[in-house]
Order: C-alpha cells, then structure tokens, then sequence
C-alpha cells in the first residue's frame, strides 16, 4: 500500500462510492482530493480494509469543515422538496382526468 505521506487523511468509509461522493464535494469546493484503497488480503483478513479520502495539508481543516456540513446536513430538507414535487405532480394528474 503506498499512500503519499504528504496527504492528509480527511474522511474513511468501507463504501467506495461514499468516498466517490465526499472526493466530488471537495472538488467542487476546489479542493484536490484523492482516494485510496485499503483493502488487505481477504483470505488473511477478511473485512478488513476500506477507502480513504485524502488531501493536501493545507486544506485539511477545510476539508474536513466541507465533510462535517454535508454529513450534518439534515437530508429530509431535500427529500421533503423531492416528495412535494411529487405529490403535487400526482395531484395534478389526478385532477386533470
């Protein structure tokens, strides 16, 4: 496993596509973030392992401010609009027949 020390480990999760996600977030608040594997054998040890996020030191404390936000972030804000939508759109099919 070679991890460039000169990053900074800001988030870890065992779900790539969470990393996926968190690697997006702070690209597009301009923050150059890398993902690495940690996967260990897993007929030695298995579930073992994960995926990290890593950054430049510099724009840790950042990054990680950015990771803490999305992940206090109240998700029901954005499923409660998503469901509205819907059920108006329901609504006015509904009465249009």
């Amino acid at each position: 496993m070679s991890i460039d020390p000169e990053l900074v480990t800001v988030f870890d999760t065992q779900e790539e596509s969470e990393a996926l996600v968190v690697q997006s977030l702070l690209t597009s608040a301009g923050i150059e973030a890398i993902i690495s594997n940690l996967q260990a054998p897993q007929d030695v040890l298995p579930g073992v392992g994960g995926v990290v996020v890593r950054v430049n030191p510099a724009q840790a404390d950042d990054a990680r401010s950015i990771i803490n936000d999305y992940q206090n972030a109240p998700e029901s804000e954005v499923d409660l609009e998503e469901a509205e939508e819907a059920e108006e759109e329901e609504d006015s099919g509904s009465s249009a027949e």
